[in-house]
């Protein structure tokens, strides 16, 4: 069900796995907001190339959708190093891992997405390849067995997830550099959407951006994939220019509200509101009544409708506040 949705933020194809890194800035000045980890990483990555050495290694964690990869190629091209990405379930056995750090050279960035996927015995192998740039490797069994240890090259790794809670305390304290991606504010989503529709050679109006920006639940990946959809619209139903007028025609086409909602978060809203009369809720109770996976529900859907005030977390569970009610026109009786 969640593969077919529009503002799903995971990416959902290879084309649009092509035309998102075509739309990726290259360097930081060309990165869009997250103002606050961009002006640190431009101190911490001017510092490590004043000494010569390699950055130190980054744990970049938040919601899908919001540029993890994209800052691991920044910081790459930044540091003028090659990257190799790879990510967490990938990764299945020691081997597998030692094979990707023995073929690294001096300054690599390794960026391992879903990093929290990790296996343990693969955990295991990358704490002294992290902290002594060395490998220990067992060969043989029994009482033949014994222990190689090869010298690494010094690389940075760049681990991303959206569960930082979720990372062994051992893994998580060999990062030194870790923070935390915020969802886009609308006027940085703007910025975004017209600078896509430039590379993509498509005309858009200051009022179709910031309303395409306002209905992309704070992530740009999603400002892309709507923009793409209004630019089909707008071929077909205009001039090939993206209007307002169109802009909303698109959008309410593909039922997506003003607050960026689609029918799957509605049907949550309404969950919460009418089924259970704005009781607490567990989260496993909304995500079988909607037909969603409880992961899917609290990594995707919870943390907009959190961030805009529309439900709050209980000890007892998820319940609905007031702009909720108000937003799928129930009157609130608190």
């Amino acid at each position: 069900m969640d593969e077919d949705r529009l503002i799903n933020p995971e990416i959902s194809d290879i084309s649009e796995e092509r035309l998102e890194n075509s739309l990726r800035p290259k360097v930081l000045d060309e990165y869009i907001g997250q103002n606050k980890v961009k002006s640190n990483l431009k101190i911490y990555i001017e510092a490590a190339k004043q000494r010569g050495e390699p950055l130190d290694h980054v744990l970049l964690y938040g919601p899908p959708g919001l540029g993890k990869t994209t800052l691991a190629n920044i910081i790459s091209n930044e540091m003028n190093s090659n990257i190799k990405i790879t990510s967490g379930p990938a990764i299945e056995k020691p081997g597998d891992l030692a094979a990707l750090l023995t073929n690294l050279s001096e300054f690599d960035v390794l960026f391992i997405d879903e990093i929290h996927r990790l296996h343990k015995s693969v955990e295991e192998i990358l704490y002294p390849a992290l902290e002594d740039y060395t490998l220990d490797i067992m060969i043989g069994k029994g009482p033949s067995a014994r222990s190689i240890r090869l010298d690494l090259p010094k690389f940075t790794l760049i681990g991303a997830t959206t569960k930082a809670g979720s990372l062994a305390t051992p893994l998580r304290d060999r990062f030194g550099i870790v923070n935390r991606l915020e969802l886009y504010d609308v006027n940085d989503l703007k910025t975004i959407v017209t600078r896509s529709a430039k590379i993509l050679e498509v005309e858009i109006d200051e009022e179709s951006a910031t309303e395409i920006a306002r209905r992309s639940r704070g992530t740009p990946r999603i400002a892309n994939r709507l923009l793409k959809r209004v630019r089909d619209y707008a071929a077909v139903l205009g001039d090939g220019k993206i209007t307002l007028k169109i802009t909303k025609i698109a959008l309410n086409k593909l039922e997506i509200d003003e607050m960026g909602l689609d029918d799957i978060d509605r049907k949550i809203l309404e969950t919460m509101i009418i089924k259970y009369q704005g009781r607490p809720v567990g989260i496993e109770t909304i995500a079988t009544t909607i037909g969603e996976e409880a992961e899917t529900v609290e990594d995707v859907y919870e943390p907009y409708l959190l961030q805009i005030g529309f439900i709050a977390r209980t000890v007892r569970g998820r319940i609905p506040l007031p702009a909720a009610y108000e937003h799928i026109g129930i009157k609130f009786e608190g």
